[in-house]
């Protein structure tokens, strides 16, 4: 589809829509699976507006737990590293799932459509990476994500959301590897207090 192109500004003003007014905790059930292993458990995100996310996922019974910050498109820390990586390996996905973008990169070039029903954006890294979004309004509400690097889809995710623009359940598909990341939101807490210590380290 053919996009116009559009100022950085009003990407910004579009993607501070897509945040919660204040610190919000998402809880949920996830599920991941590839050609060679299926997991599932639970798992929480912590959102500071505008850009602090605190994931912590666990499997059954506690087992295979663990923990990351991720600040804008940057893991600040992971425990243990790995196995977030091979579980999220995505992060702009990551911030896609729980129905929020990240603004685009300074150098990005920003294009755009805007329909009574759906705005589509398109941020395009200098570096070959392009994130393309599609948000649908009316009697379901989607965002719709893709993110290529040099033309091959690196990963598509599609997110419901409630009238209130709260994630209720994603997907995210990985074509290469043949692997997806589902979750589903059990519970969504607006006035949650997040203790400082928990951005610095897993316990």
């Amino acid at each position: 589809m053919a996009l116009a192109p559009a100022s950085r500004d009003s990407a910004l003003v579009w993607t501070r829509g897509t945040l919660p007014a204040g610190r919000t905790v998402i809880r949920f059930r996830w599920r991941y699976e590839d050609g060679r292993v299926k997991y599932a458990g639970r798992g929480s995100a912590r959102i500071a507006p505008p850009d602090s996310l605190r994931f912590d996922y666990a499997g059954p019974f506690g087992l295979g737990s663990g923990a990351a910050v991720v600040i804008g498109d940057t893991v600040a820390w992971a425990d243990p590293a790995a196995n977030f990586r091979s579980l999220v390996p995505a992060i702009p996905m990551l911030w896609a799932s729980l129905g929020m973008v990240q603004p685009p990169g300074a150098e990005a070039a920003v294009s755009g459509l805007a329909q009574p029903q759906r705005a589509i954006w398109r941020f395009a890294g200098p570096g070959g990476d392009t994130l393309d979004f599609v948000a649908t309004l009316g009697a379901e509400r989607t965002l719709e994500a893709e993110w290529r690097r040099d033309g091959t889809v690196v990963a598509r995710s599609r997110t419901r959301l409630d009238s209130l623009a709260r994630p209720v359940g994603a997907r995210i598909d990985f074509p290469e590897a043949s692997a997806r990341f589902e979750l589903t939101v059990v519970g969504v807490d607006t006035a949650a207090v997040i203790p400082p210590a928990l951005w610095r380290s897993r316990r």
